[in-house]
């Protein structure tokens, strides 16, 4: 099959910096991805998330031994996200192709929204004494259930919720990312069972170059950015994605 790059560059440069976001901050790729194949291209919301997963198959493991490589892995906090996360995400892909999930997005970012504040806040308050997070296993339950039905969202809930608990940044987006790689796995089998598998073609492919070129950079850039810059990041990505998300919902 041939693609016409002219029209293949745009997703590629879409897929680089969302990965870039997402690997440095724990959050974005799938949101920014989603966004795109739904709110451009038209692609059904089920059929945009199933692809958004079989790229992140390859981003996330890219991304997560690159982490690995930096250091930037709590290994107990992994275990504890990993089954409530595939379990969320299993059960997320159900809904999705069985429901519309269009009523709950709208409270779903606007929860986000004011989490984004939170961590603004935070950040420009910083710096707090890091602790360890006590609630792990039910986040990652709704994260990877957000993840799949709305296309995107086990980073924003997950990574911004462990932040506001006073974790340590650089280990949480570490640990978010690598656990993210199981996650879409389970994901992408949920939705190939469901629906069949989709071709990777056009501007899935493009996402997908532009996702594993990325994804090193924003382990590098996870382990270099001071703690209250990177609190403040995801502060104004989580705050303007989601905020425009209600936006577009309710407008």
């Amino acid at each position: 099959m041939e693609f016409d790059l002219a029209l293949l560059l745009p997703f590629i440069a879409v897929g680089f910096a969302a990965q870039l976001v997402d690997g440095a901050l724990g959050m974005a790729f799938g949101v920014i991805s989603n966004t795109l194949l739904v709110g451009v291209l038209g692609v059904p919301p089920a059929q945009a998330s199933q692809r958004v997963h079989v790229v992140e198959c390859f981003t996330t493991a890219t991304s997560g031994l690159s982490h690995l490589l930096h250091g930037n892995i709590d290994g107990k906090l992994f275990f504890r996200l990993l089954i409530p996360g595939m379990i969320g995400g299993v059960l997320g892909a159900y809904v999705l192709t069985s429901l519309h999930a269009d009523v709950v997005k709208p409270f779903v970012l606007a929860y986000l929204t004011l989490i984004g504040l939170m961590l603004l806040y935070r950040g420009l308050r910083y710096p707090p004494q890091v602790r360890s997070a006590k609630v792990v296993a039910p986040l990652g339950l709704l994260g990877g259930f957000l993840d799949a039905a709305g296309g995107g969202g086990w980073g924003p809930v997950v990574t911004s919720n462990l932040l506001i608990q006073g974790a340590d940044p650089r280990k949480v987006v570490g640990t978010v990312n690598s656990v993210e790689f199981f996650l879409t796995l389970t994901i992408s089998a949920a939705f190939i069972y469901h629906l069949g598998f989709a071709d990777v073609a056009g501007a899935t492919l493009g996402l997908l170059i532009g996702g594993v070129a990325a994804a090193p950079l924003g382990a590098w850039a996870a382990k270099h950015i001071p703690a209250r810059p990177m609190l403040v990041l995801v502060g104004v990505v989580l705050t303007a994605t989601s905020a425009f998300g209600v936006w577009k919902a309710w407008g």
